[in-house]
């Protein structure tokens, strides 16, 4: 309803320029134009069709002899039949004519011989404003107009030039209906915050004692972990007022607009105290002081400084919790982290395989799941996963139920939503050349024999060159448990794994192509990470020299880099010696096993994907189970004369018959996964879990991006 009366406002502000415009510009007045030109009304006295004229300086109006349209009362104040703009010598001229007509002479033809009356009207002085009548006129409406703009603009109710008043939406405390109930994976971050609850709830218990609440609580955590819903619910048990607003709300381009916006948030707050305040990404308007170029003191700065004090300042603010949420704490201000302020920070990290479970259960409340669905299973397939990625797979699940036709989601159409959320859509339409075809096959081959060979790499589930998203072909491979941590001698098998693939294509084809860049990226800043983060350097020894803050502008201004040229060249020296050992070992391993490399790979040009079972097959020089219907379905190819092409492959839109029935990748990725389960609770062991990563461990997937 408020969205109607908003439009039928529009409505009548556009028609009402449209009425004034018409009305300025004479449209809506009389259709007829009694206009004529100045020859036409001499003709008309030639011919004695003029019955009476009235001259008012320059104009005049007139009624014809015969075809009057007008009563001869109204004449000439209300209507006429002509008029015309006429000179000095009009009477002149109409005395000339009447006497040539009559054979008399000028002197002897007065006004009262003419054929026709002349009324002579008393000249009429103009306003000076009624020139000035058509720009006050639309200047008044657009005034009005912007008015009503910057009226709806801030709630319909307040002044048009408001800019101070603060943005922050305000929740009714009865109708907030999001509870730590609806928050999973993040036990120890509701306890917490249970503490702001209990003094939301029951204030008087925490001053009769002397404690003091803290003032503040910041949520750190990665994007999409649950920070802003933790808020809610903080807000949602305490049955509170809770205001939320953006950093980058309070930051304008009028100055002062900031400060005069938190101070009036902060009034509001404390009349419905208590009430809590909560900042979304406070890093828009918290950066630290002074790292700007030439530090001055702008807008925002003003913004922060008045944070600060409304936070802990001269200023008693009492039943006024402040929460706040960031993903960039390394960029805050040190005077806004300080107890008083922001007492307590909360990590809101990545859930556990625990965690995970809870959430999938969250989040499938309003689904139709199916009665085999097993979404333990679902979560070991995505570690390291925020909740943000738990329900887009969720979600990807129901398109995909959708798509396909069914009335129920199974639990083939979630491990499908978890392969095209962690490694893009199949690529069913791409066509690909026999060539490449068999460099992607030794490259991922490359890439599973070293898996299979070292020790510290975790096991190969998956090998496939079948195109999927921007990867040409992808090796997948899972860790038994997740670990927090990784060993060196893990990490040195993993860059070895990372190089197989460009070290296999040196192996068999004699060549190299540019499918390894990403390979070689990570295994770059994985070797990087090893010698200037974690001391695994035997040279350099255990000294830190990495840096944890990300930069931004004008803070690489103010600090200078903390280490010398000489170890800067060192760090570049040993860098390059172990990414070098890495690959000198990747390259004998794979000459000294090149018949297994061989064989994984005609596999793979045969079959496409080899799951964990066949690849182990291979490697032990087994006999394959014969291929079956769907499997023996090649991908569209081109005549092995086309030119290979290496750029990378753009995402292409998926069609519906790509999700008919389950391909082979699909098919075989549930076969490994069922087959691996089995065999591990015939010996007692948990389950592996696969991880896509964590932040400076290297990923657990090698792609060969084409």
């Amino acid at each position: 309803m408020k969205k109607s009366r908003g439009m039928m406002g529009y409505v009548v502000l556009i028609a009402s320029f449209v009425i004034i415009a018409l009305i300025l510009n004479g449209a809506m007045g009389p259709a007829r134009d009694p206009r004529i030109e100045y020859p036409q009304l001499l003709n008309a006295i030639r011919e004695d069709n003029v019955k009476a004229v009235a001259i008012r300086n320059n104009a005049l109006v007139g009624l014809y002899r015969n075809n009057s349209v007008t009563a001869e009362a109204d004449f000439p104040e209300k209507g006429y039949d002509f008029e015309t703009t006429i000179g000095d010598d009009f009477i002149d001229t109409a005395r000339q004519m009447t006497a040539t007509k009559n054979g008399k002479t000028l002197e002897e033809v007065s006004v009262s011989d003419l054929p026709f009356q002349v009324i002579y009207r008393a000249p009429v002085s103009v306003p000076w404003y009624v020139d000035l009548l058509p720009f006050i006129i639309m200047t008044v409406i657009t005034l009005g107009f912007l008015y009503f703009l910057m009226a709806r603009q801030s709630g319909g109710n307040s002044k048009v030039m408001n800019f101070g008043k603060s943005r922050a939406r305000v929740s009714d405390p009865t109708k907030n209906q999001i509870t730590f109930a609806d928050v999973a994976g993040c036990n120890e971050e509701k306890e917490e915050l249970q503490e702001m609850v209990d003094f939301l709830k029951n204030p008087k218990a925490y001053t009769d004692m002397g404690a003091r609440i803290p003032k503040g609580v910041l949520l750190v955590g990665p994007p999409g972990t649950g920070k802003t819903l933790l808020a809610k619910a903080v807000a949602g048990e305490a049955k509170a007022p809770f205001f939320s607003i953006s950093g980058s709300d309070f930051v304008e381009m009028f100055v002062g607009v900031g400060a005069s916006r938190v101070r009036d948030l902060f009034a509001e707050a404390k009349k419905a105290a208590p009430s809590i305040v909560f900042i979304d990404e406070i890093d828009a308007v918290g950066r630290r002081r002074g790292a700007g170029l030439g530090g001055g003191h702008d807008e925002r700065e003003q913004t922060l400084n008045q944070l600060l004090v409304e936070m802990d300042g001269f200023a008693i603010n009492e039943g006024v919790i402040v929460m706040a949420a960031t993903n960039r704490r390394d960029i805050l201000d040190p005077a806004l982290l300080r107890p008083g302020r922001f007492d307590r920070q909360v990590t809101v990290n990545y859930p556990d395989l625990e965690g995970r479970v809870e959430i999938l259960k969250v989040h499938s409340r309003d689904k139709k799941l199916d009665s085999s669905v097993d979404l333990e299973n679902i979560a070991k397939r995505m570690p390291f996963s925020s909740g943000a990625d738990l329900e887009n797979v969720m979600n990807e699940g129901a398109l995909l139920a959708v798509r396909r036709r069914k009335n129920i989601i199974s639990q083939q159409e979630l491990v499908d939503a978890v392969a095209r959320v962690q490694m893009g859509p199949e690529k069913r339409s791409h066509k690909v050349t026999e060539k490449d075809r068999k460099l992607t096959a030794f490259h991922e081959a490359g890439h599973a024999v070293l898996g299979y060979l070292l020790p510290d790499c975790e096991d190969v589930h998956l090998v496939t060159i079948v195109p999927r998203g921007q990867a040409g072909g992808y090796t997948l491979s899972l860790p038994s448990e997740e670990n927090d941590g990784y060993r060196r001698n893990e990490l040195i098998a993993r860059i070895t794994m990372m190089l197989g693939g460009h070290a296999a294509e040196r192996t068999a084809l004699e060549d190299i192509s540019t499918g390894a860049s990403s390979d070689i990226k990570r295994a770059t800043e994985l070797a990087r990470g090893m010698v200037t983060k974690w001391g695994m350097s035997d040279t350099l020894g255990t000294m830190y020299l990495g840096s944890d803050e990300e930069v931004f502008v004008g803070m690489e201004f103010g600090h200078g880099r903390e280490y010398s040229e000489q170890y800067a060249a060192a760090i570049d020296n040993e860098v390059k010696n172990l990414l070098d050992r890495c690959y000198k070992q990747a390259l004998e391993l794979l000459a000294q096993n090149r018949d297994k490399l061989d064989a994984v790979a005609e596999a793979l040009l045969d079959r496409d994907t080899l799951n964990r079972a066949e690849f182990e097959a291979v490697m032990k020089g087994e006999p394959l189970p014969p291929k079956t219907e769907a499997e023996s379905v090649k991908p569209a190819q081109e005549p092995a004369s086309a030119a290979a092409t290496f750029a990378p492959a753009q995402p292409e839109e998926d069609t519906g018959d790509a999700f008919t029935e389950p391909d082979t990748f699909r098919k075989q990725l549930n076969d490994s996964w069922a087959e691996f389960e089995r065999s591990l609770k015939q010996h007692g062991v948990s389950a592996p879990q696969q991880s896509a990563g964590q932040e400076d461990a290297p990923a657990d997937r090698t792609d060969n991006e084409e």
